[in-house]
């Protein structure tokens, strides 16, 4: 008896597993109504939808990399594509200058895959056993990133780059390891970030002014 509660209970868990993600839907679409009060795990349905809840040309054009970081990543998720409510489907673009990268982040809600458009790049992620799996990709090229695992994507040729980025959920989240912990509102105590990196407080200062 033990031993059958132990399977159920084990095969429960890995179902689970198997389709951790965004709920399915329950009706054939609820358009965001993204000016609603009302706040549910995801967004209250509109009364009526149209055709350009469902489309966007946000991702049409390379994004302005003249930045501190030489890339940038432009969404078509929920927020710009309103018919994406309750799919668990999302979509971007990244575009990097020469030697841009896009700084190590995770997606807290869903697994990232990239298709290289233009250009080539040096990606990785890092499990939770701080092993690193890198390589480098080429145009045509297609990299997955496991959900919540830290990555990076940098560009290492001498012309710009730029990737479509799918993921299994309608809004990702991103966080930027540097920015969460030292642009963090109220901030990060600067004793906690120097024994954590082993540092100087001057220097998580000089880190804080940097990355503002």
């Amino acid at each position: 008896m033990k031993t059958a509660l132990a399977f159920l209970c084990l095969s429960v868990f890995l179902i689970g597993t198997a389709f951790a993600g965004d709920p399915d839907m329950l009706q054939d679409l609820c358009v965001a109504d993204l000016a609603s009060a009302v706040k549910v795990n995801g967004f209250v349905c509109k009364a009526n939808a149209k055709a350009t809840d469902f489309t966007t040309m946000a991702l049409k054009f390379p994004g302005n990399t003249n930045n501190k970081f030489g890339s940038l990543v432009t969404t078509a998720n929920v927020m710009q594509v309103p018919g994406l409510n309750t799919l668990g489907v999302s979509m971007a673009r990244i575009d990097y200058a020469p030697g841009g990268l896009n700084p190590p982040h995770t997606h807290p809600r869903a697994t990232e895959m990239i298709f290289v458009l233009a250009g080539q790049l040096d990606v990785g992620f890092i499990t939770t056993a701080n092993v690193l799996i890198a390589t480098t990709i080429k145009k045509g090229e297609v990299f997955v990133f496991p959900r919540g695992l830290l990555h990076f994507q940098m560009n290492n040729g001498h012309f710009p780059a730029a990737v479509i980025a799918g993921f299994n959920s309608q809004l990702p989240g991103t966080q930027q390891a540097a920015a969460a912990l030292f642009n963090a509102t109220p901030p990060v105590p600067d004793d906690v970030l120097a024994k954590a990196f082993q540092i100087g407080v001057v220097d998580v200062e000089k880190i804080k002014m940097n990355l503002k």
